[in-house]
């Protein structure tokens, strides 16, 4: 499993980290223009830094732990398929959003995953500062080596707040990437009934 984190950070460490994200947020409102004095943005640093704290727990939590003991022994060999899962993550470029939903499918080989985990693992990547092409990656990587898996194929399809709110200001693009392992590579039989499913 890739990207494993350092030890979950304390809960004193956790508060000393957005006790100083709020210094930083609230020279920046001040940057901007505004008065952080005023009324409505008095609160505004500490909310902001509570968010983006929020936004990016991936950092600071265990994909051992996420995953614990919801490995189960199957002896089913058919395709097993996730579809729609939400998909929240923050673009490393700009630090906006990119919001979507992500479609995994493997074949089991021996082991099963429990469903909720795989929500888990895909929340456990996106929540951080990520592109979609590497959180693609690492979900697909992720799923195979919890499971041992004979394939994984992942999906996802996102829209880009970097794209649709700055920049070309393209309002109805969405991009979608995907990464296929084992059998999904070599099998195209195998790669096209799982697009078929999900209808592309």
């Amino acid at each position: 499993m890739s990207q494993q984190p350092d030890k979950p950070a304390s809960m004193h460490d956790e508060q000393q980290a957005i006790d100083k994200m709020t210094g930083h947020f609230r020279e920046i409102i001040t940057l901007l223009g505004e008065d952080v004095q005023r009324e409505g943005l008095v609160k505004t640093p500490e909310r902001a830094a509570k968010a983006f704290h929020f936004l990016t727990r991936g950092y600071r939590q265990d994909i051992g732990e996420l995953i614990n003991d919801a490995v189960f022994t199957s002896d089913t060999d058919e395709l097993v398929i996730i579809r729609n899962i939400e998909l929240y993550s923050m673009c490393e470029h700009h630090m906006l959003p990119f919001i979507g939903k992500c479609h995994v499918a493997y074949l089991p080989n021996g082991k099963v995953l429990g469903l909720s985990k795989i929500a888990r693992i895909v929340d456990y990547y996106a929540r951080r500062l990520q592109i979609q092409e590497v959180l693609t990656k690492q979900v697909a990587e992720c799923v195979q080596s919890a499971i041992g898996g004979k394939g994984v194929g992942v999906v996802i399809e996102a829209q880009h707040m970097c794209m649709m709110m700055r920049g070309v200001e393209k309002q109805n693009s969405v991009m979608t990437t995907s990464c296929m392992l084992g059998h999904f590579r070599s099998h195209p039989q195998t790669r096209n009934e799982f697009l078929r499913l999900l209808g592309h």
